[in-house]
């Protein structure tokens, strides 16, 4: 991981590999490349020409531009890489936080194997500090785990991620901005551990070993772990977790994790989808839409990191953490098209198709997550492929029982820079689940299926339980190439929006 400092040294005077400033387009009605607050003694050095020196190399100070030009007389840093920050905020106004975010990202990773960098981007305030970290931070993620030794030198290479970031301009004495940077190196770590689950190949991530993961990091983080495996999920009539399981010779599990604050008036309990590879089951996918199904349990790896960065910052609120765990395989012990199974709660639900298991295992969970009647529940998963054609690759939606939950969340994920837009829960789609032989179907109306999943589940919070759920299944892995902060591979999507959820509720700021 790489390493955090606050400095108090000037942006000329900081021994460091790599000089990081920001640039950006002039404010409407302006022409050409403006320097960015931060940068002021580097343009000193530079004899006031930074800009200039830029734009002759073709820079535009357009979001996720980096230029690199070799430092005058005057820089201990031997290289200055710019930038871009978009267009330049009016007069009296400050940058975005996801802007600056996303430039240190970018940045970050065109540092890949650098030893030390220094980061003068554009801080007016603790806030702004936090962005920079956050975004650099997980900007300089690589998974290298599997990667060959190259040239004798290692699996990690010459040019592993970036070693250090030294941010200037915050301020290290200041207890605001410890506790900024603090948040956003537990934060980071947490979602890129996430990220690590969701890369990690399916023969070596699978619901036993996805267990042992979530208890060793309980053990380290005073988190109550507790695990069912299938004999418990038997006995306990889990028959939605053991349903979609049953085909594959890894076992499902239920984890449960439990983050308690002696302070806490509040509970919320999260619920993650976790099927750590998903063939579709006897309704087999096709070829080209199975190579990226290690990615099925990002909801999973979300709710874990969540929980884990909930106990590393000590939050005054209790956080339950629900991963329902399952592979989806055809074998001659697969559920089948035609069968009826019997939920946790009671329910019989006729399976339609073994491709729509995310909510099977869910259904189980959020039953369970319901008897300890938490003040919310929120589930998240790669739930349906219709939600992505309804919002792309970077946007998740948000459906829930209560409007004014569900624009909360909304809120919360534009604020910490995750896309996502509110959906509906249509009562007329519930209908086209209705079964002549079970309570319910899994599956209903093709159109608007991501609406008609979100009311499958709904059929299984307890009553008068506030609840949300995410479909991260466009976020959740990025195919593409990288941007901004967000690797190619898995992203650790939903993760911020779920810690910011958990300290709104633990500061009262959700009824």
């Amino acid at each position: 991981m790489t390493a955090l400092t606050l400095s108090t040294a000037g942006a000329a005077t900081l021994r460091a590999d790599v000089l990081v400033v920001g640039v950006a387009r002039s404010p409407k009605g302006g022409k050409g490349l403006v320097v960015a607050p931060g940068a002021e003694a580097v343009d000193k050095a530079f004899d006031g020409k930074l800009a200039t020196v830029l734009e002759t190399l073709g820079a535009s100070g357009s979001e996720g531009e980096v230029t690199k030009v070799p430092s005058p007389s005057g820089l201990k840093a031997p290289v200055v890489l710019a930038v871009g920050l978009g267009t330049a905020p009016e007069k009296d106004e400050t940058y975005d936080a996801e802007a600056l975010r996303r430039a240190a990202g970018v940045a970050a990773r065109a540092l890949s194997g650098v030893k030390k960098a220094a980061f003068a981007l554009p801080i007016e305030a603790v806030e702004d500090a936090e962005a920079v970290a956050e975004g650099a931070l997980l900007g300089a993620y690589a998974f290298t785990a599997y990667q060959s030794a190259k040239d004798g030198r290692g699996a990690k290479d010459a040019k592993g991620p970036l070693g250090e970031v030294a941010l200037l301009g915050a301020k290290p004495r200041d207890k605001a901005y410890k506790a900024g940077a603090e948040r956003a190196v537990a934060l980071a770590e947490e979602i890129n551990r996430a990220r690590d689950l969701i890369n990690t190949p399916p023969n070596d991530l699978y619901p036993e070993s996805f267990a042992a993961i979530a208890t060793a990091a309980g053990k380290e983080h005073g988190i109550k772990v507790q695990v069912l495996d299938e004999k418990a999920l038997v006995k306990g009539g889990y028959g939605g977790i053991l349903g979609v399981g049953q085909g594959s010779e890894h076992t499902p599990r239920l984890v449960k994790l439990a983050y308690t604050h002696p302070k806490a008036e509040k509970t919320l309990a999260l619920v993650g989808k976790g099927i750590t590879y998903d063939s579709g089951g006897i309704s087999l996918k096709p070829a080209g839409h199975n190579e990226t199904m290690k990615c099925d349990m990002s909801g999973a790896a979300a709710v874990f990191a969540a929980v884990v960065t909930a106990a590393r910052l000590g939050l005054p609120v209790n956080v339950t953490g629900w991963l329902a765990l399952a592979e989806n395989m055809p074998s001659g012990s697969a559920v089948r098209p035609g069968d009826v199974l019997r939920m946790y709660s009671g329910k019989t639900v006729e399976v339609l198709n073994t491709d729509a298991e995310g909510r099977l295992v869910l259904a189980d969970a959020l039953t369970r997550a319901s008897e300890e009647n938490p003040d919310a529940i929120v589930d998240v998963a790669t739930l349906t492929g219709a939600m992505v054609l309804a919002l792309g690759n970077r946007t998740f939606g948000i459906m829930a029982n209560d409007d004014a939950f569900r624009t909360a969340i909304h809120e919360i994920a534009e604020e910490v820079g995750e896309q996502s837009w509110p959906m509906p829960l249509p009562a007329d789609l519930r209908k086209g689940m209705d079964s002549s032989t079970a309570d319910i179907a899994n599956m209903g109306e093709r159109m608007g299926g991501g609406l008609v999943a979100g009311l499958f589940l709904k059929e299984f919070v307890g009553e008068g339980i506030t609840w949300a759920h995410l479909d991260i299944a466009g976020p959740a892995f990025n195919e593409g190439g990288p941007f901004g902060y967000t690797p190619k591979g898995g992203t650790g999507s939903a993760v911020r929006t779920l810690v910011k959820l958990a300290e709104r509720t633990a500061a009262g700021d959700l009824g």
